[in-house]
């Protein structure tokens, strides 16, 4: 990583530790406000696929990946937007399903990364199975309390954590590799 990349990072962690907090510490007020922010996190990262496909994936073999991954999750994105008017429970379990998913995701990518002999497949398997566990967690504990408050504090500690591995990630020192 450049050290723009590095401040970014770091910047981008800080910030969900903050959003985090305030969604933990008032999660009634902030309860509307959780679908919405996960809808444009999703809506962000579906435009900067987008981009990336235009600007560099159209000219790389399997580019077309890269736009159909970006057209899945704009459509996911304004999916998410449409739910504004369902019941709580139904939008933030579908949230959190989305965060079960992606910890499938990440488990999968650390079988890939152990096939691949990559050092960091302990830890992408390790934070994997803690996303599928703590939105299981919270789905089953929000429905059987039917309290939306834990789902809510859920979010929050799903933020929060994503926030820790961005500044963790910011000052880990950059593998470089020498071909000799």
């Amino acid at each position: 990583m450049s050290k723009f990349q590095h401040i970014k990072s770091f910047v981008t962690g800080v910030f969900l530790l903050l959003l985090a907090a305030f969604i933990a510490l008032a999660p009634q007020s902030t309860f509307d406000y959780v679908y919405l922010i996960i809808s444009l996190m999703m809506l962000a990262y579906g435009l900067r696929l987008l981009i990336y496909y235009f600007r560099m994936a159209r000219h790389m073999v399997g580019g077309k990946i890269i736009l159909y991954q970006s057209i899945i999750v704009l459509d996911a994105a304004m999916f998410t937007l449409t739910l504004a008017t369902a019941s709580d429970y139904i939008v933030l379990a579908y949230l959190l399903a989305i965060y079960a998913f992606a910890g499938a995701i990440d488990i999968l990518r650390a079988f890939e990364a152990k096939k691949n002999d990559s050092p960091v497949w302990k830890k992408k398997i390790v934070i994997g199975f803690l996303e599928m566990g703590l939105a299981i967690a919270m789905i089953v504990l929000g429905l059987v309390f039917r309290n939306t408050d834990f789902l809510v504090y859920g979010f929050a500690i799903s933020l929060a954590s994503s926030g820790i591995l961005r500044i963790y990630d910011a000052f880990r020192k950059t593998a470089i590799v020498y071909i000799q």
